[in-house]
């Protein structure tokens, strides 16, 4: 299957695309931020020291594309200076492992990170993207991890109707002259996506197939290839004032296990999904949200639950599931059921898994360039880990406004606080967890100054 998919999309780009031409134009897109944080706790415990932390930080991001012609262009990426005013580079500049959203390490990102360069072809059977491009950010925002990738994608319109299908390389680990003696043949990560998109005036809806085989933990202790389906179907609708966007997820698949391993093949079925609903009334607004991301906390059986997450990109409050804050400041840790010990059984990572959400929100607009917003939200567990009594993370507070200063300048200030559940004490009231196990609240402070161009 591979094999064959490789083959037509590559011979139908070559074949669409052996004419000689000649660059004529550039064209330069981009963003800068330059944004301070203020954390009171580290983490969620109260016992001992915990420090507030307080830095500023920054990102730049370059866009270029090289035209050609009107139909053919090379579209590239980058993102530089991505660090910590006044810090110290990545004390870990032989780690060669990627960024979780780039296609470089984060020391590199500290310096610059090329993340995209592929060709972009308008030819007259459809639209050929191939080369290192965005992957992950399908359908509504919630669910999505967008990260570059190399990727081979085609797009046909016809009318309405807009057909995607792809074929993306996530990890290459076959044998080669740079790895002599490494027998990883057949040891990939691949991907194989058909996207179907209607679309009418007002709104559009998807439905997204991806069929994926991870092959890379055979070489484990405990060999295995993970091979899973993923059905999308979403919706994002403009109805009168109402701004409505919907998505579910499922995957469904096995983890099959090779000898060594003596453990059972797995059964995957996850399932994620959320609803978000925005009223405009003019000068003010109003919605809300609910999600749902399950939960497994048992990885000995033979059941995977939790394959799904909500995602990096969607970030609903700014303590609770926040990529950004988890980047930057790292993970707020809790109580486990074992004197006292952290794990990441018990810490917040930046991204929903495991959990139930809500949210209702309202802004105001009070003139054209500031939008004040404020949120409340709570979050529980799914699935409680072994040791655990209480299924809360918490309620959230939530405070953002926003000024344009002009039409690519804009500022943003926040404020947030966390009545932290008592989820993250885990195992309160069981006679191994220290008598002064407990957790306090949490707030944050942000603001930004954000050009676009």
């Amino acid at each position: 299957m591979k094999r064959f998919w490789l083959t037509m999309l590559t011979l139908g780009f070559v074949i669409v695309s052996s004419t000689t031409i000649f660059a004529a134009d550039v064209k330069f897109t981009g963003s800068f931020y330059a944004a301070g944080m203020y954390l009171d706790n580290t983490s969620f415990m109260t016992d001992g020291e915990k420090p507030s932390t307080a830095f500023y930080y920054q990102r730049m991001r370059i866009q270029a594309e090289f035209i050609a012609t009107p139909a053919l262009k090379l579209i590239t990426r980058f993102d530089a200076m991505e660090r910590m005013w006044g810090h110290v580079r990545s004390t870990v500049p032989l780690v060669t492992a990627n960024d979780a959203d780039s296609a470089g390490t984060r020391a590199e990102n500290e310096n610059i990170a090329w993340d995209w360069a592929y060709v972009n072809y308008k030819s007259p059977i459809g639209v050929f993207d191939v080369g290192y491009m965005n992957y992950g950010s399908t359908g509504t925002i919630f669910g999505n991890n967008s990260m570059p990738q190399a990727r081979i994608k085609y797009t046909y319109i016809i009318g309405p109707f807009t057909i995607n299908p792809a074929i993306s390389k996530v990890a290459e680990n076959n044998r080669t002259a740079l790895a002599p003696g490494v027998l990883t043949t057949d040891r990939d990560r691949d991907v194989y996506h058909l996207l179907g998109v209607y679309k009418w005036k007002g709104g559009l809806a998807g439905f997204n197939v991806n069929y994926y085989r991870y092959a890379d933990n055979r070489t484990a202790v405990t060999p295995y290839t993970r091979k899973y389906y993923l059905f999308t179907p979403y919706v994002i609708a403009q109805v009168g004032p109402v701004a409505l966007q919907a998505e579910f997820n499922y995957a469904t698949g096995k983890d099959s296990y090779e000898p060594p391993a003596t453990r059972q093949d797995a059964d995957i079925e996850s399932i994620s999904g959320w609803v978000d609903a925005t009223v405009d009334f003019g000068m003010f607004y109003a919605g809300g949200s609910v999600a749902y991301v399950s939960g497994d906390v048992d990885s000995s059986d033979n059941k995977v639950k939790n394959v799904l997450n909500g995602g990096r990109d969607w970030n609903p409050c700014l303590i609770m599931f926040n990529w950004d804050r988890f980047y930057w400041q790292g993970a707020l840790n809790g109580w486990t059921s074992t004197f006292g010990t952290v794990t990441t059984a018990t810490s917040d990572v930046g991204i929903m898994n495991n959990a139930w959400f809500g949210q209702i929100r309202g802004g105001v607009r009070p003139i054209a360039d500031l939008d004040i917003m404020a949120s409340v939200s709570y979050a529980e567990a799914d699935k409680l880990p072994t040791g655990f009594v209480k299924r809360d993370y918490g309620w959230e507070v939530d405070v953002v406004a926003t000024y344009k200063i002009t039409s690519n300048l804009s500022y943003m200030v926040g404020a947030g606080y966390l009545f932290t559940g008592d989820y993250f004490v885990a195992g309160k009231g069981v006679t191994t967890t220290p008598a002064t196990a407990d957790v306090e609240d949490n707030f944050i402070v942000l603001n930004k100054l954000t050009l676009t161009f």
